[in-house]
């Protein structure tokens, strides 16, 4: 199916691996994978690392109110479903052909509370009156493409209206790819720094493979932050550090606020 937005072809094919496994195609490069048997199956490592940090949101089982900035296969919204049943989620995607796409070939978890609104996430969140306007547990924000992605979701203020959509206790996931470098990792980073200084909390926490931050590799890295992350709302950083990386995928980094400022300080020299 040709996607009116990019001007790019999806399509949904079986892994070749896996008895129960499919691949989301974009523009000829996999973009998601799901396991229609089993959906706590994450194949992609960026991906288990956010569900790590979606983890952090409440006790485990427990329904959370999870908003995802751009859809995918939905991978993480089934992984929700399957982990904490009930969990009401909202889908913004800018692709208007996706959901269905991926619906229609790949149904949902049953009792998957989901919905899908399609548009720009910043202009989404920004709209008074809808399902955006409440408060969420988790925000996974995964939108970005590199140089590529539009102006406006790089920048502090986009990072501040996620900040203010999130609940007392909440968190949220960035998805960054990167090439070698990592010099747009850093300019996010420092937006969202710069987000969450003004917003009153710590900062923010990046995850990824240790080849990737030792090395300034091309790859993906994932940003945490929000209320829920913070001393003073019960977190330990300690703790955190440890539950992150014994979860992988290995090898793996965790860096806390302060070692997040010192990479990108390094990357930007």
């Amino acid at each position: 199916m040709r996607l009116a937005q990019s001007d790019s072809v999806a399509r949904i094919r079986p892994d070749g691996y896996s008895e129960h496994g499919f691949a989301l195609d974009v523009g000829g490069i996999e973009q998601s994978h799901v396991d229609l048997e089993d959906p706590t199956v994450i194949r992609h490592e960026y991906l288990r690392r956010i569900a790590h940090v979606v983890d952090t949101g409440a006790a485990p089982g427990t329904p959370v109110r999870v908003l995802h900035l751009g859809a995918g296969a939905l991978t993480l919204a089934r992984y929700v479903q399957a982990t904490r049943p009930g969990s009401p989620q909202v889908v913004v995607e800018i692709e208007r052909e996706l959901p269905d796409l991926v619906i229609s070939a790949l149904p949902l978890p049953p009792g998957t509370d989901l919905e899908v609104r399609i548009g720009d996430a910043a202009e989404q969140l920004a709209q008074p009156g809808t399902e955006l306007a409440a408060l969420f547990d988790v925000i996974v924000v995964d939108v970005f493409s590199g140089q590529s992605t539009p102006e406006h979701l790089t920048r502090e203020l986009f990072f501040a209206d996620v900040l203010d959509r999130l609940d007392t206790h909440g968190v949220m996931a960035v998805n960054v790819g990167d090439d070698a470098g990592l010099r747009f990792f850093a300019a996010q980073a420092r937006a969202l720094d710069a987000a969450t200084e003004e917003a009153g909390l710590a900062g923010a926490w990046a995850l990824a493979d240790e080849h990737v931050v030792g090395s300034l590799e091309a790859g993906n890295l994932v940003l945490a932050a929000g209320p829920g992350l913070e001393r003073s709302r019960g977190a330990d950083p300690e703790s955190l550090r440890e539950r992150w990386l014994s979860g992988g995928p290995h090898p793996a980094t965790v860096l806390d606020p302060a070692e997040t400022i010192r990479l990108i300080d390094g990357i930007d020299g």
